[in-house]
């Protein structure tokens, strides 16, 4: 490879890196802007110029598929040798082959899901949370253990933090000490664990941190907006004060903060390092000017000062489509309606995604995709390669290649083993049964590609364990549906952005000015996921026949012009002004119904009576108010304090609320959990069933 060859196809910015290829160095990459290529070929670069063995370069990134991705373009440019893994999986290596040597025995044993060990710390606690509170309480251990604080400090630096623990902090505190307590003397370690540990070893063993160090003296971070305190502890432990790394990241797309991220370890690069060289990338090669301009747009009232204005390069492409829908069932029937259109002007399905902000929304596009016949795959559920009919079809190729019959064409071979797992000529109509069969067809898709290019069963079944080593799945057929956190990284001809209204996006329980404006960055990830094709839309009610209280998403104030509601033509949807965060409501004084004394206590304003005065309620009414409240949590996939408190529960069992203007009369109902919770608390306070 000539040096041209590294540098050939770079537009100037990303030759500018490439050429950079002593660190420290900075990269500021918009969405789209080809960052992984000006990193491949600065990479590249180095090596073959002379600078850095291969062997001697450690990129780090976020997942598995990235790092497989950032594998596969390093050997396409002649990058042999070069190591290119999560933060994880790098640690890991590292951790397991030097146990036996400096700590001595077999090296601990990772926990996939720190589920298992909470149920049982439950147990030595005497505390019964139900499933939804232990997810929450896992993540806010992985905080913890991320931002390196011990139990005994938890509590105090949650409430630093601003955090909103499930349960009260210092249970989450107990809990903690006991997983912690578990997971030691059952010699387990969890993801947070493997990132210490190997920081430690290096840090107490000299001769295990410079035999590393000695391995890898060339480093390049990806998503670098996204590492958290553990990781960086790490990597400064691995760069032993030298600077020869680059790092690449964009602070537009910070959407972790809950989980411990931070974007100042991107910002203050420079602080951190002076003479970094710090670039810039801004073209935009992914979407088309529409989609750019409404991304630029909707960060223009970001309070960030580090925002990036992305600059268009591609031709002009279809204005986003703003749809207004009377219910979430007509907004989904709208969605699948124009989907299958889009499909039938020749976008692949695979090339469709509808992305939403909680996953509890997939649900209806589910349904609506099913009715109209229009295959789809849910992300973020299992992997490809864990599936259970690749699994068995890997097991049977791999049989076949042992024996393999030479003069048995490839994709012939392979079609024949999986007919008899239930690859038919025709997809099924959908469901279990089609995404089945789209799992099956992907892989005889894959070997008809193998076929191709020359390639035999046994080669075949060798590119399966590599791609599943790399979760590098091969493309299936189908309209992905998927959080708009899952989809980051992420990119589709056609993007469908749904559910957007006050209270789902920004969330209903972003309170913080930061917080909002983490909701206003997941929004712009959302829409820099389209190349083309951008339909945003949201509903006025949750169901048929439902109170049309809800507004559109503050974020897309603005912006919507005359946006036409689905359906209906004409009425154009109204701008409205937005509330600036942490802005005062003034509200009138309450006071309480049995004495009343002016009530300035929260708590007690949400009763509408003194702590003090008596008040009789319904015990079994609260009791199912409490079962619906922990279905509708874990429906949503948030704390039940997010739908409604304790203490909200108890003034509704007070009071038994007969209409909606009985509900609004509760301090802390708004209009926003009227429509989303008014019909079913209603129902239960009438003797209904809990659904």
């Amino acid at each position: 490879m000539e040096r041209e060859d590294a540098l050939a196809g770079l537009d100037p910015e990303q030759r500018e890196v490439a050429e950079a290829v002593r660190g420290p160095v900075c990269v500021l990459a918009g969405a789209g802007t080809g960052k992984t290529r000006a990193i491949t070929h600065r990479i590249a670069h180095a090596v073959r110029t002379g600078v850095v063995d291969a062997q001697s370069v450690l990129a780090v990134t976020f997942t598995t598929r990235a790092a497989g991705e950032l594998k596969q373009r390093l050997r396409s440019l002649g990058a042999h040798g070069v190591q290119a893994r999560t933060f994880h999986a790098a640690a890991l290596r590292q951790l397991t082959y030097f146990w036996p040597r400096v700590i001595g025995g077999e090296p601990p044993r990772v926990v996939e899901s720190k589920l298992p060990l909470l149920i049982e710390a439950c147990r030595t606690v005497r505390r019964n949370p139900d499933r939804g509170e232990l997810r929450d309480v896992a993540a806010e251990i992985e905080w913890a253990k991320v931002t390196q604080t011990v139990p005994e400090e938890y509590a105090a630096l949650a409430a630093k933090a601003g955090r909103t623990p499930p349960i009260p902090a210092q249970e989450v505190a107990h809990l903690y000490e006991a997983y912690e307590t578990l997971r030691r003397q059952r010699h387990l370690v969890d993801f947070e664990t493997i990132l210490e540990l190997t920081a430690a070893v290096m840090t107490e063993h000299e001769e295990v941190a410079s035999e590393i160090r000695r391995q890898y003296r060339y480093f390049v971070v990806d998503e670098y907006q996204d590492v958290n305190p553990l990781q960086k502890l790490l990597l400064d432990t691995w760069l032993g004060g030298r600077d020869d790394i680059c790092v690449v990241g964009d602070p537009n797309q910070t959407i972790y903060s809950f989980s411990g991220a931070t974007p100042r370890y991107l910002t203050n690069f420079a602080v951190e390092h002076p003479s970094a060289t710090v670039v810039k990338l801004v073209r935009d090669y992914r979407s088309t000017p529409q989609v750019v301009g409404l991304a630029n747009s909707v960060l223009a009232k970001a309070r960030t000062p580090h925002r990036l204005e992305l600059v268009a390069q591609r031709p002009e492409g279809p204005k986003p489509v703003f749809a207004e829908c009377d219910d979430e069932p007509a907004e989904a029937g709208a969605v699948a309606a124009r989907v299958k259109e889009l499909i039938a002007q020749g976008v692949p399905s695979r090339e469709i995604a509808v992305l939403f902000r909680v996953n509890a929304q997939s649900e209806l596009y589910e349904q609506a995709f099913t009715q109209v016949g229009v295959p789809y795959l849910l992300r973020g559920a299992e992997r490809f390669f864990e599936r259970p009919e690749v699994r068995q079809a890997v097991v049977l190729l791999r049989g076949a290649a042992r024996s393999a019959n030479d003069a048995e064409p490839l994709a012939q071979a392979v079609h024949g083993i999986l007919a008899g797992i239930g690859l038919t000529a025709e997809a099924p109509g959908g469901g279990a049964a089609r995404e089945r069969w789209e799992s099956l067809n992907a892989l005889a898709e894959l070997a008809e590609d193998i076929a191709a290019e020359g390639g035999d069963l046994p080669r075949f079944v060798a590119e399966l364990e590599r791609r599943a080593t790399e979760q590098h799945a091969p493309p299936i057929e189908g309209v992905t549906l998927a959080s708009l956190h899952a989809a980051k990284g992420l990119e589709w001809d056609a993007v469908f952005l749904v559910g957007l209204t006050d209270g789902m996006l920004p969330i209903i329980y972003a309170e913080t000015p930061e917080q909002v404006e983490e909701e206003r960055r997941l929004l712009y990830v959302g829409i820099t996921r389209a190349r083309a094709h951008l339909h945003l839309s949201w509903a006025l009610a949750r169901s048929p026949g439902g109170r049309k209280a809800r507004r559109p998403s503050r974020f897309l104030d603005g912006l919507t012009g005359g946006a036409t509601p689905a359906g209906r033509p004409g009425s154009p949807v109204r701008d409205r002004k937005e509330r600036r965060p942490g802005q005062a409501r003034l509200a009138a004084p309450i006071s309480c119904r049995v004495c009343g004394k002016t009530l300035t206590v929260g708590a007690e304003q949400k009763l509408g009576r003194c702590a003090t005065c008596p008040a009789d309620y319904d015990q079994e009414l609260l009791e199912r108010l409490k079962l619906w409240r922990t279905k509708a949590a874990k429906e949503a996939k948030v704390p039940t304090y997010v739908v409604f408190t304790d203490v909200t529960l108890q003034a509704l069992a007070e009071r038994v609320p007969t209409n909606e203007e009985d509900l609004l009369a509760i301090a802390g109902i708004g209009r926003v959990k009227l429509e989303r919770y008014g019909e079913a608390v209603l129902e239960i306070c009438r003797g209904g069933e809990v659904t």
